[in-house]
Formats: C-alpha cells, sequence, structure tokens
C-alpha cells in the first residue's frame, strides 16, 4: 500500500509581508529610498507563487528466478575431534552431491561452521554444525535439490528465499522508481485540484529507498502421486512474487 505525505507550502503570504513592512512607519528607511527599490525584486516574488511537495511510494512484482537454499549437517560426540571429523565427512558428501546436482562452485558458500562443548545442565561432550548456502539460478529445481541433500545426510535442510537475480533486480528497480513518480505526479494533481491551482511544473525529485523483498519459505514434504504409489515422498515448494519497492519526494511549482 502506497504511503504518502503531503505539504502545500505557498509564498504568497511572505510576499504580503514583505509588502507590509516596506509600508510600515517603523521602518529604519526613508521614504526615497523605499519608493527608489528596484521593482524587478517584487515582481520576481510574486511569480514563486508556491510548492507542492509530495513523497509517495510504489512497488512491482515478478517471479522468482534465483534460490538461495540453506544447508548443512550437524554431530555430536565425546571430543571436539570426533565432531570435527564427522563434520568433515558430511560436508565432504554434501559437496559430492553439489557436483552430481551440477551446481557451479562458485554458487556454493560455506556458511557457518562451529563446535562447541554441548550446552545444557545435563549434556556432556562436544556438538557442531557446517551449513552451506546454495544459489539455483532454476527455481523449479529447489525441490529435487533438497531431496539430494537430504538423501546425503544433511541434518538441517529447508529454509529457502527466493529472490531474483542482479539484472532482473536493477530493471525492476527502474520500474518500481516510475510507479512511485506516476503516484506522486497523481497525488498533486489531486491537491492542486482541490486547492485550486495550476501545476506549472517540477523544482525537485529525490529517491529513498529503493528494497527487494525475497519470499522466505520452509520447504514443505508433500506427497506426490511417487508417494503414493509406495515411493518417497518428493519436496514441494511454493513460492511468491518478489515483490521491489521504491520512494520518492517530488516538489512541483503552482500558480493560481
Amino acid at each position: 500500500m502506497d504511503r504518502r505525505q503531503f505539504l502545500a507550502a505557498s509564498s504568497i503570504g511572505l510576499t504580503a509581508a514583505a509588502a507590509g513592512c516596506l509600508g510600515s512607519p517603523l521602518s529604519s528607511e526613508n521614504p526615497e529610498s523605499a519608493s527608489g527599490a528596484d521593482p524587478g525584486a517584487e515582481s520576481d516574488m510574486k511569480a514563486r507563487d508556491g510548492e507542492i511537495t509530495v513523497s509517495a511510494s510504489g512497488e512491482v512484482e515478478a517471479e522468482p528466478d534465483q534460490a538461495v537454499i540453506d544447508v548443512g549437517v550437524e554431530a555430536t560426540g565425546e571430543s571436539a575431534a570426533a565432531v570435527t571429523e564427522e563434520l568433515s565427512t558430511g560436508a565432504a558428501e554434501l559437496r559430492t552431491t553439489f557436483d552430481d546436482l551440477e551446481i557451479p562452485e562458485e554458487n556454493i558458500e560455506d556458511g557457518r561452521y562451529r563446535v562447541h562443548q554441548a550446552h545444557g545442565r545435563t549434556a556432556t561432550g562436544y556438538e557442531g554444525a557446517h551449513s552451506f548456502e546454495v544459489t539455483v539460478t532454476d527455481v523449479d529445481r529447489v525441490g529435487e535439490i533438497i531431496d539430494a541433500v537430504t538423501e546425503a545426510g544433511a541434518d538441517d535442510v529447508g529454509h529457502v528465499r527466493f529472490t531474483l537475480r542482479e539484472e532482473t533486480r536493477s530493471e525492476l528497480r527502474n520500474d518500481a522508481i516510475d510507479d512511485a513518480l506516476a503516484n506522486a505526479d497523481e497525488e498533486a494533481s489531486h491537491i492542486a485540484d482541490n486547492r485550486g491551482v495550476t501545476l506549472e511544473g517540477t523544482t525537485a525529485v529525490s529517491t529513498g529507498d529503493v528494497r527487494v523483498h525475497p519470499v522466505h519459505l520452509e520447504a514443505e514434504a508433500m506427497t506426490s502421486a511417487d508417494a503414493a504409489s509406495g515411493g518417497a515422498p518428493q519436496t514441494e515448494i511454493g513460492t511468491e512474487p518478489v515483490r521491489v519497492s521504491a520512494s520518492v519526494t517530488v516538489t512541483y511549482a503552482f500558480a493560481p
């Protein structure tokens, strides 16, 4: 929903106040010097009848064309060395699976890696975790990848962030700004009509935050036709469009 704030300011009152000062008997200037003032200065002031400043937002949506999947392995053991070794074995199996899925190396980033004493009053030994952040440019493969890494021994699977590639973001940023500007124009016209004045052009424009709002989901195993016939359940991921929002502040000149 667009959030807008409107401010209308007129310098007509300023013109009247300035004129009153020139004619005031308390003025330190003598009448002759006042009457000899440059007539052009008063004309310039009257020409600046006023301004309307509008803050508006805009938003566009698009289907995601990139997904980031968080997966990892966890381990517990009597010693830190045992936990470290188990994590190393699990991570190697995940990397082999990434290769089998033909996920480029540059799309795989190491996430958290930690080994520490187990927490809790009755806990003993050590525990640890090693996670990966996997970027997928074909969002239709998200379920396939989750199934494969789960089968490979991943203990922590499921958080998926659907987002946009950089080139898509750039294009939609411009579209969101265009939408915000159109909303600002519409609101300024409404204010001008309501006040009985005429817009004469734009005097200033500034942009605020332009944001991409990814869709965060948890993987949900759903029974498919294969599962009904005795096969393993396949992971299905449903998502919503990714939103891109922008805000602008525009100042318009107006005349009576």
